[in-house]
């Protein structure tokens, strides 16, 4: 019955450093971290500021284009036949030219950059629940690692005092040596198993380290997932009015259907309008010959305007190509949507399910524990009389253990099954966090924002500063081992 307490004790305590840690981290701080560290989501926001640029790039096909040029000549050799002809000449001139009709090629690609921005913001949306998904994944992966090494550790102790009680018994001949090579295997292979846990842990740990940032603590249990779906018809309803993937497939092919007016547009006249001016000045080099009129003069200027129209007659086949080139491409696109629509129905689904099916696993293992410790007490006393074996206590103790460590892994799966099932609705984003809420909090990143910002730029030396990365480094972060935090006695 002293082992029997021993082995509860520490059981407990295991258990304890995934369900009530002194000082903790908690989950809403890990998202945060990861909200404002993460390198693949500081990367998609990059991108999408790449993306809002094409607003302004097809909005300056629509609006005046002015240029001017300058120039200077030295005459080193002239001809000997009496005519104009000065030294050096000066020259500039200025050109203002202005799009009246470019046959909608300009109006369809602002629409299809605008269209493009909005898919891009809904992409940039799917990657922030993917790397929440990766944090929560991460984080549970920590928690169970955690409790499984504590529960192994428990069980080598165990072995260890089960192990000496045995080689007692045996020096006064209670028991074989028979039973004491059982003990011993049986320790042997718990102390196997025990450092495959912990090499897991490490794993698990160096996991986290990568998406969040910054080592884990003590992590405090996750709270409770809230709007998880009744049926997994409605989860399939909100996703598909919700999910960031399947939105931004749906706008990329509305973007797509610009584009092949854009393309059929080649076919079409261009009318602009533009005006000039040139001056020249040849520095006084001219030479004054009385016998040639008009070779005096030492400057003159011009000015000129009117409207231009070009006419496509004959392209060789080019704008039709090109239009059925962007035909093609949008019908690649509406099939690319079908299909990620078909993958989110699934996703859902199966997400559903393994969520259900993870909460009535909690519920089998909780059973399979409590009848397993109960056995085991039972064997330990039966043996005390003779009724049972040492390899009955061994057997009893290892059924405990395995109950145990499936109990943990079920609620680990169970949690990260919800969280996918409400990233796959569109319901795991910043926002449904509430991430800027709460004293651990981040101002939420809006991508209209920079949109806003330079959509209507039409200076040519608006340049931003140079980019400077973001997201966290993790060199300097300390290899992660596998200790665990010591735990009250309870």
């Amino acid at each position: 019955m002293r082992i029997l307490t021993l082995r509860a004790s520490l059981l407990v305590g295991a258990i304890a450093a995934c369900t009530a840690p002194a000082r903790a981290d908690d989950l809403r701080g890990a998202l945060v971290a990861a909200y404002q560290t993460n390198p693949d989501l500081q990367a998609a926001r990059a991108s999408q500021r790449a993306t809002d640029e094409g607003v302004p790039i097809a909005r300056a096909s629509a609006l005046p284009s002015l240029s001017g040029s300058a120039s200077y000549t030295e005459n080193l050799e002239k001809s000997t036949t009496p005519q104009f002809q000065p030294n050096r000449t000066v020259s500039a001139g200025a050109n203002l030219s202005l799009p009246i009709y470019a046959g909608g090629s300009i109006k369809n690609s602002i629409r299809a950059a605008k269209t493009r921005v909005e898919a891009g913001q809904a992409d940039l949306r799917g990657v922030e629940s993917g790397v929440f998904s990766q944090v929560v994944s991460a984080y549970m992966d920590v928690i169970r690692d955690q409790a499984i090494v504590g529960l192994n550790r428990s069980n080598v102790q165990v072995l260890e005092v089960n192990l000496k009680a045995t080689s007692d018994r045996y020096e006064i001949g209670d028991v074989t040596r028979t039973d004491v090579a059982q003990s011993n295997s049986r320790l042997a292979l718990a102390r196997g198993d025990l450092r495959t846990a912990e090499a897991n842990l490490v794993g698990s740990r160096e996991r986290y380290v990568q998406v969040v940032g910054q080592a884990p603590k003590d992590l405090a249990p996750p709270p409770p997932l809230a709007g998880l779906p009744d049926t997994p018809e409605d989860a399939v309803e909100t996703a598909l009015a919700n999910n960031p993937d399947l939105a931004a497939a749906r706008l990329d092919s509305k973007a797509a259907a610009y584009d092949v007016k854009v393309a059929g547009s080649a076919r079409l006249p261009r009318i602009s309008v533009f005006t000039g001016t040139s001056y020249n000045d040849y520095l006084n080099s001219v030479p004054i010959n009385d016998t040639v009129p008009g070779t005096v003069g030492t400057h003159f200027g011009s000015s000129q305007a009117g409207v231009q129209a070009t006419i496509p007659l004959f392209q060789g086949g080019l704008p039709a190509a090109r239009e059925r080139q962007a035909q093609a491409s949008e019908g690649a696109t509406l099939e690319r949507e079908i299909a990620i629509e078909r993958q989110v129905i699934a996703t859902v689904r199966s997400a559903y399910t393994s969520w259900k099916a993870s909460l009535d696993i909690i519920a089998m293992n909780q059973t399979a524990v409590d009848a397993a410790a109960l056995s085991l007490e039972g064997v330990r006393a039966e043996n005390t009389v003779g009724n049972r074996t040492i390899l009955n206590i061994l057997d009893a103790e290892q059924e405990l253990l395995r109950a145990q460590v499936q109990l943990v892994a079920a609620r680990r799966n169970a949690y990260v099954a919800g969280f996918n099932l409400l990233a796959a609705m569109g319901k795991a984003q910043a926002k449904d966090l509430s991430l800027d809420a709460g004293p651990e909090s981040a101002a939420l990143y809006d991508p209209q924002v920079n949109y806003d910002r330079v959509k209507g730029k039409i200076w040519d030396w608006a340049r931003d500063p140079a980019p400077k990365p973001q997201s966290t480094r993790t060199v300097d972060s300390p290899a992660q081992d596998a200790t665990i935090p010591a735990q009250p006695a309870p």
